[in-house]
């Protein structure tokens, strides 16, 4: 009866102060799970200092303050014992005064089971991607028996490390099995070869153009005045003839700008087929003649040398195949004796020597005035 007595007056007192009711009766709560016999001591004998009548306002005030810190200092180890005391007469369904921490033990079942609630599945996904990544990797090395160079060749085919008159040979090679059958070039476009000799064909085919050749014209295209439609009449005709005529203030049908013309180019040939270099018969006879100044008529000469080189060498590589007259051949034997004698005479040697001329010509063209 007593300590019922005091534990009201207790609520009583605490009242004044704003939100601490609530406080003060978690602490009793909690007091008969875990308070030992110091703790309660020592709380009896400060319920009887509150219960006496004649202490003042601030006395109380000091009072409320001490028993908060009471309940901020049990607060911490309550919490931590609450899970492993085995006292027999503690309650259960009582709420402890702070939640539980967090703790986790690695390899415990229940606790990954809890942590999969902080998860992301896309971040787990990934996880197990890379694991599964890593775990690969060694096996595919051992089973790749390709090289880094091979494999650039093969997946990159402008990169190789093979010389540029390597490249050229390899051209020449299929201009003349294109030209004993016509087919070649277009197969090996298509992606129909695929041996390890007309891989190596097309990359050299790919090489010429796309690093030997059409920078060059861009560069050269870039730094002029021409207009498209001329541009378009120098790429379409295989053959220019460039004829000093007597001078004329006009303007240039190149540039379209007002210059003392005394140039004319005649463009003729058949337009072709710039990969499989198949000709059309359309229009074959078709010429232009038209009036350039100095400095596009230069431009001319050296942008057509380097625009239509690749067609004019697998024409010749046709007259030669077309010349040689041996019959009920296989083609294998035939391209390897006709190169084997364009080798040993200097022709593939010459004609390397001019597509250098040509592309030094490109890179050393001044820019227009």
């Amino acid at each position: 009866g007593k300590r019922k007595r005091s534990s009201t007056s207790v609520l009583y007192d605490s009242d004044e102060s704003e939100g601490s009711d609530i406080l003060v009766r978690k602490v009793f709560a909690k007091r008969h799970c875990i308070m030992d016999e110091d703790e309660s001591s020592q709380e009896r004998q400060l319920d009887k200092t509150c219960s006496a009548e004649n202490i003042p306002t601030n006395r109380k005030q000091q009072v409320l303050a001490k028993l908060k810190e009471l309940a901020r200092q049990r607060a911490s180890p309550a919490s931590s014992s609450s899970g492993s005391s085995e006292d027999p007469h503690a309650e259960v369904e009582e709420e402890p005064l702070s939640p539980l921490p967090f703790t986790s033990t690695e390899g415990s079942e229940a606790d990954n089971d809890s942590m999969r609630d902080f998860i992301d599945d896309d971040d787990e996904e990934e996880e197990d991607d890379n694991d599964t990544r890593s775990e690969k990797q060694p096996q595919q090395k051992e089973l790749d028996p390709m090289s880094n160079s091979e494999l650039l060749e093969y997946y990159v085919p402008h990169l190789t490390r093979c010389s540029h008159y390597v490249h050229f040979q390899r051209i020449v090679n299929a201009f003349l099995i294109n030209a004993i059958d016509d087919t070649f070039l277009s197969s090996l476009y298509d992606g129909t070869r695929q041996k390890k000799y007309a891989r190596d064909m097309l990359t050299s085919l790919y090489y010429l153009d796309d690093r030997f050749i059409q920078p060059r014209l861009e560069n050269l295209i870039s730094r002029s005045r021409w207009k498209d439609r001329y541009k378009e009449r120098v790429d379409c005709y295989p053959d220019v003839r460039i004829i000093m005529k007597n001078p004329q203030n006009m303007s240039c049908q190149a540039c379209e700008l007002n210059r003392y013309c005394k140039f004319d180019v005649l463009l003729s040939g058949k337009l072709y087929n710039s990969r499989t270099l198949e000709a059309d018969d359309f229009m074959s006879h078709d010429k232009q003649v038209l009036r350039v100044g100095t400095v596009c008529a230069d431009r001319t000469r050296v942008y057509h040398n380097l625009k239509h080189f690749k067609y004019k060498l697998y024409m010749d590589c046709s007259s030669i195949a077309g010349l040689d007259g041996v019959e009920d051949e296989p083609v294998k034997d035939t391209v390897e004796r006709l190169f084997s004698r364009l080798e040993g005479n200097g022709w593939i040697q010459k004609r390397y020597d001019d597509l250098e001329k040509y592309m030094n010509d490109a890179d050393n063209f001044q820019e227009e005035k």
